[in-house]
């Protein structure tokens, strides 16, 4: 299975709002909540913001993926959220990120989460891809694009 298997148009922002990296986390929750995606709001979020305490996962090339493995998931879920003028992530590289995928998985999940993770990665390194999500309208292109990955 790969990220196509998890994202819809529903868990895709095109625009974040969040101004620091706890709000776009806590905004990314709210459509896998709304999906049902996720059983318990705050029991997902604690975990979600214990794991980017405890080590930023801002990564390189403008990408973050805050993740946590929670009770409050009974299955994978993955969300999406762009910011085009980029924001503070602590991330690695020290540049603004604009691309960020939340990903919760179930505690007794290892490797579908670590798949996960790594697919986003590699395709984030990819300029062109980057480029076309940057120029993402709509949550409809956007998905487009990320049913694309490799």
């Amino acid at each position: 299975m790969g990220i196509q298997d998890y994202v819809t148009e529903a868990v895709i922002i095109p625009d974040l709002k969040g101004k620091n990296k706890f709000q776009v986390i806590e905004e990314l929750l709210e459509p896998l909540i709304a999906e049902k995606n996720v059983k318990n709001r705050d029991t997902c979020l604690e975990a979600l913001i214990e794991r980017e305490e405890y080590l930023s996962t801002g990564l390189e090339n403008g990408l973050a993926v805050p993740h946590a493995k929670t009770a409050a998931a009974e299955e994978m879920a993955v969300s999406f959220g762009l910011c085009k003028s980029g924001l503070d992530f602590n991330s690695s590289d020290g540049k603004p990120t604009h691309f960020v995928f939340l990903v919760v998985s179930p505690l007794d999940t290892s490797g579908p989460h670590l798949q996960i993770l790594a697919q986003i990665s590699r395709n984030l390194r990819e300029p062109e891809i980057r480029q076309k999500l940057l120029e993402g309208k709509s949550s409809a292109e956007i998905l487009n694009i990320i049913h694309h990955f490799k």
